[in-house]
């Protein structure tokens, strides 16, 4: 990446840096260094780290002083403000993916999990780095315009709330039925193991869904049963 070359990046980012490495940096994915070793500059983890303890906070304090609800429903505001899947999102709709810096195997699989893990790294990353670079206001206003814009957005749709509640809420209120779970396939060794899991009304059912942990299958699976169900799920 072109140290001369950042300012298209940094109109997406609405952000000017002084120190472009530190841009660099936050752009710059692990696999990328294993197949570019003389690369001088270090992959974006550790910024990462500093990045997200900064969306916290100024999540948290931007929710504490502004919202009078009760702890607990704070706590999923926030964690739905700074959850991968709605971090990932934002990194699409400020469209800087092809500056990432990554391993030819990882850019081909663009569709991936791991990519959307990528992506929503990657924005706390840039956060770490205008702080580092600028200040706390720079940083805190970053945050304001391209995160917690989108509250409203997930209040109205409920996005706070789990898919698993909202799918057995749903359930409860239209059909009078409590959904159930079941491990419909288990794969890979004990170390790696997928789990399929189906989402079930009574005997109908309704979706399946995969992950590495039976809860993170029965999140998928919920997700995908309000799809097919056509109870509101929707997206950043």
């Amino acid at each position: 990446m072109d140290l001369e070359n950042l300012a298209p990046l940094e109109e997406r980012l609405n952000y000017t840096f002084k120190d472009k490495s530190l841009l660099v940096q936050a752009m710059t994915h692990r696999s990328y260094l294993n197949e570019h070793a003389d690369f001088p500059y270090p992959h974006n983890e550790r910024m990462e780290f500093l990045g997200d303890a900064v969306l916290e906070l100024v999540v948290t304090r931007h929710l504490f002083l502004n919202y009078s609800n009760p702890e607990g429903e704070l706590t999923n505001w926030r964690a739905a403000l700074v959850n991968a899947k709605t971090l990932a999102g934002i990194a699409r709709q400020l469209n800087f993916e092809e500056f990432l810096l990554m391993s030819k195997g990882e850019a081909k699989d663009a569709n991936s999990k791991a990519r959307m893990y990528i992506l929503a790294n990657a924005i706390e990353a840039i956060i770490g780095a205008i702080y580092m670079d600028g200040d706390w206001e720079a940083a805190e206003q970053f945050i304001l315009d391209n995160i917690i814009s989108h509250l409203k957005f997930i209040l109205e749709n409920e996005l706070h709330i789990d898919p698993k509640s909202k799918f057995q809420e749903t359930a409860q209120e239209l059909l009078g039925v409590t959904p159930t779970y079941k491990v419909l396939e288990e794969t890979g060794p004990d170390h790696a193991k997928e789990f399929t899991v189906g989402v079930f009304l009574e005997k109908e059912l309704v979706a399946v869904g995969k992950g590495t942990s039976k809860q993170e299958a029965q999140i998928a699976a919920a997700e995908e049963g309000l799809k097919v169900k056509g109870w509101q799920v929707k997206t950043v």
